[in-house]
Order: C-alpha cells, then sequence, then structure tokens
C-alpha cells in the first residue's frame, strides 16, 4: 500500500510539474503577442465606463479562445468565464481597463494621441497607469489557460473592469458595481488574484503584503461660511480665508498629533481652496476639497469625526460655521493572511526578487472584490533597470513608462497563482 500511494504522489507531482513547464513556455511564446496588444490598447486609451473599444477587443479575443463570455456588466465591463476539464473551486483574475485624463508626454511610437471631454474640459487620454498592460496580461493568461483548459481543476473567472480610477460624476462604477452586479456570484467565486504595474520596483520583481496593502480612500468638503467685507476693515466681517487657513493646518495635527500611528500610518490632505474674487474684498465663503488615506478601519472612522470637530469647532471660535461632508470611496485593500501564506512559494517559485513591503497610501478598488472573497493583490515591477525609484516617473504621471519585458512574468504569475490555488 505504501509502496503505491508513493507512486501516486509522485505521479501527481510530476503531472504538476509538467503542468507549470507548459504555462512557462506558453507564456514565453505569447511574450511578443501580449506587448503588441499592450501597445494596442495604449494607442488607443479610454476614461472610465467609457471603454468600448477595449471592452470590445477583450470580448472578441476571448471567444476566439472558446471562452464564455458575459457583457456587458457596470457599463463596460466583460467576464470570461473557462470551466476546466476537472471538478474543483472557482477562481477570478481582475484587471483594469480605464485610462486617466493625462496628455501623454513619453516619446514612443504608440504614444496616444487621444482626446476626449472630461467633466466639461477637453483633455488629453493616456495609460498613465498601467492599465493596457494589465489587459494585456490577463488576455494573454486567458490564452495560456485555454490552452490547458481539460487539465484545470476547476473554473476560472475573468474580470475585465472599467472604471477603477473612478467613474463619471453622477455615475456608478468600478469593482464596487461590478460586485454589485454579481460579478462573483454566478459561479460563486472562492478567490480572487489581481496585479498592478509600478514603477516603485524594478523589471523582474514581485512585491506584496500580507493584510492592509493599500489605503482606504475618502474625499472630504468643507464650506466655511464669515461675513463679506472690505479688505481694509476686516473687523466688520468675519474672514472666512483666515479660518480656512487655521483649518488646513489643524487638520495636519490629525494624523500626526492624534492618532496612535505606531498602528498605521494615515494621511489628510487638502488638494484645493477656493474662495475670494479680488484682493481686497473678503469673501463670504471659502471651499476646501481633500483627501483622507488610512489603513486602520476604527482609524478611519476616528479621522472623519475629528474632522467634523476640528472644522466645525474652529470656525465656531471665529465666528463662522463650516459645513462638512465626507463622502466615502474605497475599502483598504486588504491581502487575506491565510490566502497570502498559501500562494506566496507560488511567486517565490517564479522569480528569486520577490519581497514583501510596507504598505502604501495609494489606494485600489480591487479591495469591493476582498470585501467579498478573500483575494491576493500583488505589485509587478516594471521600472527599467538603467533608472532608479526617484529617477522613474511615477503611476498616473505623463511620464509613466512601462518596461515591457516584465509582462511575461505578470502572464506566468496570474496563471501560476490561479492553477496553483486550484490544485490545492
Amino acid at each position: 500500500m505504501k509502496t503505491l500511494i508513493g507512486a501516486l504522489i509522485m505521479t501527481t507531482a510530476a503531472e504538476a510539474a509538467t503542468l507549470d513547464q507548459r504555462i512557462d513556455e506558453a507564456s514565453r511564446k505569447l511574450e511578443s503577442k501580449v506587448i503588441e496588444c499592450r501597445r494596442d490598447i495604449h494607442q488607443h486609451p479610454e476614461l472610465g465606463n467609457r471603454e468600448f473599444r477595449t471592452s470590445k477587443l477583450v470580448a472578441d479575443r476571448l471567444r476566439a479562445l472558446g471562452i464564455e463570455v458575459r457583457t456587458p456588466i457596470a457599463h463596460t465591463g466583460v467576464i470570461g468565464l473557462l470551466r476546466g476539464g476537472k471538478p474543483g473551486r472557482v477562481v477570478a483574475l481582475r484587471a483594469d481597463m480605464d485610462a486617466l485624463p493625462v496628455t501623454e508626454q513619453v516619446d514612443v511610437p504608440f504614444k496616444s494621441t487621444a482626446r476626449t471631454t472630461y467633466n466639461g474640459q477637453e483633455v488629453g487620454v493616456m495609460h498613465a497607469c498601467g492599465h493596457d498592460a494589465h489587459v494585456a496580461i490577463l488576455l494573454g493568461v486567458a490564452e495560456v489557460l485555454s490552452g490547458i483548459r481539460q487539465e484545470l481543476p476547476g473554473t476560472v473567472v475573468f474580470l475585465f473592469q472599467p472604471a477603477e480610477e473612478g467613474a463619471p460624476q453622477g455615475e456608478e462604477g468600478g469593482a464596487a458595481l461590478m460586485v454589485k452586479e454579481g460579478a462573483l456570484d454566478n459561479p460563486k467565486v472562492d478567490a480572487v488574484f489581481g496585479l498592478h504595474v509600478t514603477s516603485r520596483y524594478p523589471v523582474g520583481e514581485i512585491a506584496y503584503r500580507p493584510g492592509a496593502e493599500l489605503a482606504a480612500v475618502d474625499s472630504f468638503r468643507i464650506k466655511v461660511h464669515g461675513k463679506q467685507t472690505h479688505g481694509a476693515y476686516p473687523w466688520l466681517g468675519v474672514d472666512p480665508i483666515v479660518v480656512a487657513a487655521q483649518i488646513v493646518l489643524a487638520l495636519q495635527l490629525i494624523p500626526s498629533r492624534q492618532l496612535d500611528v505606531s498602528i498605521a500610518p494615515a494621511v489628510v490632505t487638502v488638494g484645493a481652496i477656493h474662495g475670494g474674487v479680488r484682493n481686497n474684498i473678503i469673501p463670504d465663503d471659502v471651499e476646501m476639497l481633500g483627501t483622507i488615506r488610512s489603513l486602520d478601519p476604527k482609524m478611519r472612522e476616528e479621522i472623519h469625526e475629528r474632522i467634523k470637530r476640528t472644522a466645525q469647532d474652529i470656525a465656531q471660535s471665529a465666528g463662522a460655521t463650516a459645513d462638512v461632508q465626507i463622502e466615502t470611496g474605497y475599502p483598504i485593500t486588504y491581502n487575506d493572511p491565510a490566502l497570502t501564506e498559501r500562494m506566496a512559494p507560488t511567486l517565490r517559485r517564479l522569480t528569486s526578487d520577490v519581497k514583501v513591503v510596507n504598505p502604501t497610501l495609494g489606494a485600489e478598488d480591487f479591495s469591493f472584490y476582498q470585501q467579498k472573497v478573500p483575494g491576493l493583490f500583488f505589485w509587478l515591477g516594471t521600472r527599467p533597470v538603467n533608472q532608479t525609484a526617484e529617477q522613474a516617473a511615477s503611476n498616473h504621471s505623463p511620464l509613466f513608462y512601462v518596461d515591457e519585458s516584465g509582462l511575461e512574468l505578470g502572464v506566468r504569475a496570474l496563471a501560476h497563482v490561479a492553477v496553483d490555488y486550484l490544485r490545492m
């Protein structure tokens, strides 16, 4: 009996190794195709909820692979369903498709020259965050896995999602709407994986963090109401500009002096102030817009309360009033610790350059999937080797550049985590 069990174990291990080799070989053969796809999408970027060309490209390619396609979902989203030849669990893989209202400054043959209207303004459009690479990588994964579908012990759901950067004003969108419309329900997904290209890490490197990896993001609007008067006689009115200045400074004391930052970092940033029309008129009102980033749920709630109290109390002390509105945004991107521990060996098998990193105060709406099912989100380095992190343009910059030699590792990474999860 022991001999039989040992033989079965050896056979299973050999089959797994052979399947891994097939994934690697197929990924290498597809590298040029993935790069070509990425360049095509890069040259034709589309903003959130308007990814019509990208959506059609994705759906057409999935159908050509014999993958069941469901569309539309969440406006322009596409779901691909690949049923394996063996029974098993269901794993989802996600790529976001939208570009940003940024005018590209990178001098490449496939440079974007697209323009459109965004919030009433004519803007350039660019894949300044690498979502073009994400779509190309996941289409590559779909082709790799469709080639081994008979050996797959379960089902793979491909989530091509619109509007990760946010939906247009007045519209729903992104991962929240994908989840709301049942993207993880039929079939019921057991785990979800995603990656993000970044210039923070060099090409060929993978980075991740168990637990809170990216911050929750919320926005706030504070409107200070004073009393208009001549700039020469401020005592005849109530100066909302001075009150606003005091509020801006006081808000910085919330994360730096009122929170236990040994638990998790947080940031309160005022990004815009609007008030007044000329130099010698104290206006009635000043409006401030800002963002809140946090990595702890309780701390997130506390920051909201402290912002309201700080603004209102400072305004009241000066004879003004303050209206505070806080809009909840993306939750914390939280990598399930047990799932992350199980999948970390897969990532380390793919490259020697794998590291656990500090959390970032950036945000990702992949977090909405992780609220529904366990998930793992990791970074794929695409910074050229001849640049330092300080030299490389960051994501969202008009100079953001992706070293395409790193895309093949992205294909292998998503393909292997999906297959390894299914056969665990």
